[in-house]
């Protein structure tokens, strides 16, 4: 009761003060705009128009706080749903967890400082609830020593895996191979970095009280969760810690290694409509996407990448390359959403947010070190696609199995042949 009582408050107050401050930002721009406007009027009547200015000024501004605090006030009265009987608690449905998902998505650093209570840390989810690595054991039927964990991507939830509604890849392993699946939810706004953090501690206490021995782990991974796997790995291999001894495969579908376009895209934007008057509340509203988000420009996986650098700033630095880890396998999967990743539209998006070369980890002036024998690309597929897809689950029997590939009817996947300079976009 009381965590459901302060989610649906948080939610109801967010969206009272998000529906506030979007009417702030379009009295911004009536205020530009009209301010040109009465400018213009004024080269051809004087000073006779400064009256007629002031008024307007006076009634707008005006209009603009009373809806602005009634949209507050509005939200404050919804938190009183709260109090209702008989509503479940938001982040335990699918539908209320991929609201909250969206939110830390797009916010979520913001979130985790001013409405935490929406932005709850990393964590193993059964059926929707949070349990305590330490306790998992308890939870789940039939421990074994092998164990697979997966780790949705950005504005994403463990119940993304089910697309479509098909039983996920971790139900499948489940009864097809010898492995014990364990789903992973994390605020996808925080920094990649602060999530690879939270990553490494919750395999620690997954790994030392598991109740039998983990001798094998394997990852996962969508989109963001692929780097974040990398940068636990990665910390984890510096520091010595045992867990990461057990990481015998990590699978990265859609990753953006090398960045996401729409978020280079989104960046330069907003350093174009900060310029103008009548735009700038446009480039404050795309200035508050999270941290995590601003990561993908370049696949940022650690703290350094950061260092010295405004997060608005157009100027491009060199991030640090993270190595892959050794002693394990490593896979990865892309998409294009045309039959063949040549094609012109499919080098301009790849599978609508990640490029071929990106998933890949190779360009002109990056290789991440993956090896093309470990590759896999799904023609006519978009990105979301590759959460749940036939082609995509005969090779995870593969790579993390010894049973035969099943056979499938759908579109055939293919091994990605190696890169020429002609096909690679960065």
């Amino acid at each position: 009761m009381p965590q459901r009582r302060a989610e649906i408050r948080a939610l109801a107050r967010l969206a009272g003060d998000e529906l506030g401050g979007a009417i702030d930002g379009i009295g911004t721009t009536h205020r530009a705009v009209s301010d040109h406007v009465f400018a213009a009027v004024s080269w051809g009547i004087g000073p006779a128009a400064r009256p007629v200015k002031s008024v307007h000024d006076v009634i707008t501004s005006g209009v603009y706080r009373v809806v602005s605090g009634g949209a507050v006030v509005a939200g404050s009265v919804a938190e009183l749903a709260g109090e209702l009987p008989g509503l479940p608690t938001p982040s335990r449905t699918v539908y209320g967890s991929g609201l909250i998902a969206t939110l830390q998505g797009l916010i979520g650093d913001n979130l985790a400082r001013e409405r935490p209570i929406l932005a709850s840390p990393m964590s193993f989810r059964v059926d929707g609830e949070p349990v305590d690595a330490r306790e998992l054991g308890a939870v789940v039927t039939n421990p074994r020593p092998r164990i697979v964990i997966f780790l949705h991507g950005l504005v994403e939830t463990e119940h993304a895996w089910r697309l479509g509604g098909r039983p996920s890849y971790a139900e499948r392993l489940d009864s097809d191979l010898d492995r014990t699946t364990l789903m992973v939810r994390y605020n996808s706004g925080l920094r990649i970095a602060e999530n690879a953090r939270q990553l490494d501690l919750l395999l620690r206490d997954l790994v030392a009280h598991w109740p039998v021995e983990a001798r094998e782990i394997a990852l996962v991974c969508h989109s963001m969760g692929g780097l974040i796997a990398r940068g636990a790995c990665h910390a984890a291999d510096t520091e010595g810690q045992d867990w990461v001894r057990r990481v015998r495969q990590i699978v990265c579908l859609g990753s953006p290694h090398l960045g996401a376009p729409l978020e280079q895209l989104v960046h330069r934007v907003t350093g174009v409509l900060d310029r103008v008057p009548e735009t700038r509340p446009f480039a404050r509203l795309l200035r508050r996407r999270s941290a995590g988000i601003r990561d993908l420009r370049r696949g940022a996986l650690v703290d350094q990448d950061w260092s010295d650098l405004g997060a608005d700033t157009l100027r491009r630095k060199v991030i640090q390359e993270v190595p892959l880890l050794p002693g394990a396998d490593h896979y990865f999967v892309t998409a294009s959403i045309t039959r063949s990743p040549r094609h012109p539209l499919g080098r301009l998006i790849g599978d609508g947010l990640v490029l071929p070369s990106s998933g890949s980890g190779r360009n002109r002036a990056r290789r991440i070190g993956f090896d093309d024998a470990n590759g896999l690309h799904l023609p006519g597929a978009n990105h979301f696609s590759l959460l749940n897809h036939e082609a995509v689950y005969s090779a995870l029997l593969t790579w993390l199995g010894d049973k035969p590939v099943v056979a499938t009817a759908h579109e055939p996947a293919r091994r990605i042949p190696p890169l020429t300079a002609r096909e690679d976009h960065g």
